[in-house]
């Protein structure tokens, strides 16, 4: 994964996308879409996976969106993770242990 440059942006831009987005709120903390993902086993595995600067990038927008959330704040404008700039650095981790449970799962179900 060390060669794996994050994703920027969607795949396609669309306005209705793009208000979407901004109509989610987490972007207002700082959160990037990965920072919000339901922690499943298979997400739990991939942010283990993560790099140490990534995993430490990650732990202090939650730990500040949880602080700005319980004083009823939010960021500056400026500071909102803009939707062409938010990064995917989960997927390629979570693709690869979803890709490994599959391939465990069809391996015993095979022996």
């Amino acid at each position: 994964m060390s060669g794996y440059v994050a994703r920027k942006g969607p795949l396609v831009f669309s306005k209705m996308g793009k208000w979407a987005y901004n109509l989610s709120g987490f972007n207002q903390y700082g959160l990037h879409r990965d920072d919000c993902l339901y922690e499943t086993e298979d997400v739990k595995e991939a942010v283990r996976r993560l790099p140490r600067k990534t995993y430490d990038e990650r732990n202090y927008r939650i730990m500040r969106a949880l602080h700005l959330s319980m004083t009823k704040t939010i960021l500056p404008k400026e500071q909102w993770t803009k939707y062409e700039e938010d990064e995917k650095y989960l997927e390629p981790y979570l693709n690869e242990v979803v890709r490994e449970r599959e391939e465990r799962e069809e391996w015993v179900k095979n022996h």
